[in-house]
């Protein structure tokens, strides 16, 4: 079955950094494109960063672009997640996703924290 584990999460202090990981199972990974969403308390998920399944082309939201990387190795199965320059309006809950039309339906991590606070 379709699995992503996320890790890498913490407590940082403004203007640090952090990098998260998902590691995918379960599918062919390759194929797809992978996402990174992120979700604080009282608010709706957002999405923070999508790649493509090559690698080759890369979106980010306006909040986070220039400063959030997203990157992927097929090999490892493995998504990343390059975060610089944090703020305090970065802490969520940090979850990888993938759609997978076949099946109808988008699979999602179990999430990671990311605490950005002095």
């Amino acid at each position: 079955q379709v699995q992503l584990v996320e890790s890498g999460g913490g407590l940082v202090q403004p203007g640090g950094s952090l990098r998260l990981s998902c590691a995918a199972s379960g599918f062919t990974f390759s194929t797809y494109s992978m996402s990174w969403y992120r979700q604080a308390p009282g608010k709706e998920r957002e999405l923070v960063a999508t790649i493509s399944s090559t690698g080759g082309s890369t979106n980010y939201a306006d909040s986070v672009k220039d400063r959030f990387t997203i990157s992927r190795d097929n090999a490892k199965k493995t998504v990343y997640l390059q975060m610089n320059y944090l703020k305090p309006e970065d802490t969520a809950v940090y979850l990888c996703s993938v759609l997978i039309l076949r099946y109808s339906a988008r699979y999602w991590g179990q999430g990671t924290q990311v605490t950005v606070s002095s």
